[in-house]
């Protein structure tokens, strides 16, 4: 008993979220087109692109940075400890305010970053792979760990080469996206249309009973 109707309540559920999507089937389709745009961007004119995605950065850190010096403002004044909040604020600022001013160190700093990362984890999958029996794909994650290794020397020999080749996998993976919701769009708008062709048709309205006697004695005066 408990376990049917813990799944008529989780079919009403899946229902009334799927009518949500489909009344909501332009927004989807709307984040689509936003994302086929933005991946043709990043393709076609990726400088433009990395000049964006920076930009936005410093906005943000620009904007937390300032919410964290007030929280540790207001976090002295209740006799709280500060110290943190108001460094970090000031750090995020300063790095919002880099990011602003020299983009192109911002997009370096951030591939070097990257690079980075990809020869760690790397070398941590090569660790990995050492202690790995043989069945179980051990040469599969050695070569994992050999591509993100190769993969983060090449990013830190060639910084910008490597922002670019990035932008370009954002772009590929920005239209893959795109196009997915779009699909989806249609298929809701499809569903929607069915639902509402469902619909009974609404009826008129019948005029009580004693406005009709009325009008007939009106009549035969």
């Amino acid at each position: 008993m408990v376990a049917s109707t813990a799944a008529k309540t989780a079919t009403e559920r899946h229902e009334a979220l799927s009518e949500v999507l489909a009344d909501s089937w332009w927004a989807v389709g709307l984040r689509g087109l936003l994302g086929v745009a933005f991946g043709l961007i990043c393709l076609l004119v990726p400088a433009a692109a990395i000049l964006a995605l920076i930009l936005l950065f410093s906005a943000y850190m620009l904007v937390d940075g300032a919410l964290a010096i007030v929280s540790g403002i207001k976090a002295a004044r209740n006799g709280e400890r500060w110290g943190l909040l108001i460094l970090e604020g000031v750090v995020d600022i300063a790095a919002g305010v880099i990011a602003f001013l020299w983009p192109a160190i911002t997009t370096v700093a951030f591939v070097i970053l990257i690079a980075v990362w990809a020869i760690v984890s790397g070398a941590l999958m090569l660790t990995a792979a050492l202690a790995l029996k043989l069945d179980h794909g051990r040469w599969w994650l050695a070569l994992g760990g050999i591509a993100s290794v190769i993969f983060g020397i090449v990013l830190l020999i060639a910084p910008v080469v490597g922002a670019v080749v990035l932008t370009w996998w954002l772009g590929a993976y920005a239209i893959v996206f795109g196009v997915m919701l779009l699909v989806l769009a249609f298929q809701l708008h499809g569903k929607k249309e069915e639902r509402e062709a469902k619909k009974p048709a609404a009826r008129p309205a019948r005029r009580p009973a004693a406005k009709k006697a009325t009008k007939a004695a009106a009549k035969k005066a």
